[in-house]
């Protein structure tokens, strides 16, 4: 049986979640692939919401089996405050969680460089990171001075991993940033506790998932952020610090490629970006005040407003280009309802000149081409047959899906599983 994977095509908050919540009922494995506890998934269950940072929000379905890959850097305690809320609600989580032997441990001091960094850049340097201390985890993985899942297993490799690496990170956190160093013994102390609670979910996911996978067993993957704050193809150095494409996929679970079948990217009807970096679609003022109200555009991680712009064809393209995508999921439509007209941005000019990709360089200097296309003025919200939507919602989307070549499978008309049309 095949992997499926579900992406963002923009900057993220483009509603997977969702998504992956609807072809959960048909999937065996869920499998989060990269990032950590700066992601923010949101599901919506009979009028109910539920916010997921590390735990795959498939974990909500009693028939799936959920796994947190080896792209992942796991944060021991918010890790643990999300199962303790997960399952005050009814939810079996360690009881059907795998967790990589190869996922990296996200430590205290990871947090503590991220902030001091974060608040020691001068503005124009600063990128808009959470401060969760996810990049700095990630540093220390490809610096190969990280904790992986697997070394909790073993309690003394752990202690002399251990004494190497704070050898190292103390001299940082007292010499560089002026902070306190790091007790080993209460760092091990707090790993071993960690082991004891998880211990027995850690296993060799990579073998697992293609062995299920062998075994004809359906697996779904799931990443955190978009195509856009993607580390290699995004809007560098205003990005994530992991690869939420398709190739990241791949790399953080395991899974072969031979078993991916279908890539389906998920765009909002607009678009939204959190933190820093370019925007070439972006509303400014009030009218931007007034997309980010009708949207309810604040981040479930943090619960900054987001930045809120039209639709880019340009960047979808990049992302369908970048990913293999081969169907779209539009979300948040029914947003679009307050509008007489709504802009697109159909291409871009940089230096007197049309651009024919999304700029690895030199986005936020490019001038957006616009589009206009008349809005509809009906509410639409709930809606699940495309036939009942009102006929300029419908050319609205067909619209973008000739403008970005790329067929659009499923519309969003608002947050519950029941708000969804399948196109055919």
């Amino acid at each position: 049986m095949p992997a499926n994977l579900v992406v963002g095509a923009q900057w993220g908050d483009e509603g997977k979640a969702k998504v992956i919540d609807y072809l959960s009922k048909d999937t065996d494995i869920i499998v989060r692939y990269q990032g950590g506890a700066n992601a923010g998934h949101t599901v919506v269950v009979g009028g109910k919401k539920y916010i997921f940072h590390l735990v795959p929000s498939g974990i909500i379905y009693d028939n799936t089996t959920c796994v947190i890959g080896n792209g992942v850097v796991l944060d021991p305690e918010y890790f643990l405050k999300e199962c303790a809320d997960l399952e005050s609600h009814g939810f079996k989580v360690k009881e059907k969680l795998l967790i990589s032997d190869s996922c990296h441990i996200l430590l205290p001091y990871h947090r503590l460089i991220d902030e001091a960094r974060e608040a020691g850049s001068s503005p124009e340097r600063k990128i808009g990171t959470t401060k969760k201390g996810i990049g700095m985890c990630y540093a220390d993985k490809m610096l190969r001075n990280g904790v992986r899942a697997g070394d909790l297993l073993d309690k003394e490799n752990l202690k002399r991993k251990l004494t190497h690496i704070l050898e190292v990170k103390n001299q940082e956190l007292v010499k560089y940033y002026d902070l306190e160093p790091v007790n080993i013994n209460e760092m091990y102390d707090h790993l071993l506790d960690f082991a004891d609670k998880i211990g027995k979910n850690i296993v060799n996911t990579v073998y697992y998932l293609n062995s299920e996978l062998e075994k004809g067993k359906r697996v779904l993957l799931e990443g955190a952020q978009g195509t856009g704050l993607d580390i290699d193809f995004g809007t560098y150095p205003y990005v994530t610090s992991s690869n939420p494409t398709t190739g990241g996929a791949l790399a953080g679970s395991g899974v072969s490629f031979r078993y991916l079948q279908d890539v389906i990217g998920i765009t909002k009807a607009y678009a939204t970006r959190v933190g820093e970096g370019p925007f070439p679609s972006e509303i400014l003022g009030e009218a931007g005040d007034v997309l980010r109200k009708l949207g309810g555009e604040y981040g479930s991680t943090t619960g900054r407003p987001r930045r809120c712009g039209w639709f880019d064809v340009q960047m979808i393209k990049h992302a369908v280009t970048v990913n293999g995508i081969n169907s779209l999921v539009l979300t948040k439509i029914d947003v679009l309802s307050h509008y007489d007209s709504i802009p697109v941005v159909v291409g871009y000019e940089y230096k007197g000149k049309k651009l024919d990709f999304f700029p690895s360089q030199g986005l936020e200097d490019v001038k957006p081409l616009f589009a206009e296309y008349k809005g509809w003025k009906d509410d639409i919200s709930g809606i699940n047959s495309f036939s009942k939507l009102p006929t300029l919602c419908q050319s609205y989307i067909k619209s973008l899906q000739d403008l970005v070549n790329t067929k659009i499978g499923i519309v969003s008309t608002g947050p519950d599983r029941e708000h969804t049309i399948i196109m055919d």
